[in-house]
């Protein structure tokens, strides 16, 4: 009884020991074998070599073709109605035509309710406030002014609050208001709601709306979720915003970094 011994040079030395039993083993045998080990070696070494650099770089060009599978935001209401003669602190108008609006329902409770507007100052607002054509406009019932100026002038210690704009109507007018968005959401008694929602320069609300996810508002009161869905859905619009300017020649300013 008698062992072979055989050393592979395949980059990976190992040796072999191959009991012999007393059986002879031609040249063609040895030379098949060494071949075959040595193949399966190799190819080893390139699913190594495939897994840490072609899947990455595969990976990132699929995620970078697209923000949640959409080329567009699809439109949710088309054209809501403006706001009218609501007016701000300062007896202003306020228009959703010609800018991108980020709006919601303060209702009755803002107050109350103020941590919902610091996790959208924090996530959204501060990160995207200098970009002219957008605004955040809330909408409060009549009463409200002293409670907004507080939230105003805690913002204001952190924040350009330049962007903030809140108007006021009766409850039943902002009710009547809501119920023309055309959404499946509803407002609180307070005339209110925690979701926020993605207008458009067209006067549209804009949200997702295939057959796996309908989103039509984000929840100011899960930072997590302004973080990511309301995040990724606010740059598609900005990218959208982007292209048109960039078509039409007429940039004016850098959105996205």
């Amino acid at each position: 009884m008698g062992f072979l011994k055989i050393q592979l040079s395949s980059g990976i030395f190992n040796t072999l020991l191959i009991q012999t039993k007393g059986i002879r083993f031609s040249d063609t045998f040895f030379f098949a074998y060494f071949c075959s080990i040595k193949f399966i070696l190799l190819m080893k070494k390139n699913s190594v070599l495939f897994i840490l650099f072609v899947l990455p770089i595969v990976a990132y060009l699929f995620f970078a073709s697209g923000v949640n599978g959409f080329s567009t935001l699809p439109v949710i209401t088309k054209k809501i109605p403006d706001f009218g003669n609501w007016k701000t602190l300062n007896k202003e108008k306020v228009s959703l035509n010609n800018k991108i609006t980020i709006l919601g329902f303060g209702g009755a409770d803002i107050l109350k309710n103020r941590g919902n507007l610091f996790n959208l100052n924090e996530k959204i607002y501060q990160r995207y406030h200098t970009f002219e054509d957008l605004q955040f406009v809330m909408v409060c019932t009549d009463g409200t002014q002293e409670d907004v100026v507080k939230i105003m002038d805690a913002l204001d210690e952190f924040t350009d609050v330049s962007n903030w704009h809140f108007v006021f109507a009766s409850k039943e007018e902002i009710k009547e208001y809501y119920s023309q968005l055309g959404l499946k959401g509803k407002l609180g008694i307070d005339a209110g709601t925690s979701n926020v929602y993605i207008v458009d320069k067209k006067m549209s609300l804009r949200g997702r709306k295939s057959q796996e996810e309908y989103k039509e508002g984000y929840n100011t009161f899960h930072p997590a979720e302004l973080s990511n869905e309301m995040l990724d859905d606010f740059k598609i619009i900005l990218y959208e915003y982007r292209a048109a300017l960039k078509k039409n020649h007429n940039a004016t300013k850098q959105l996205l970094k």
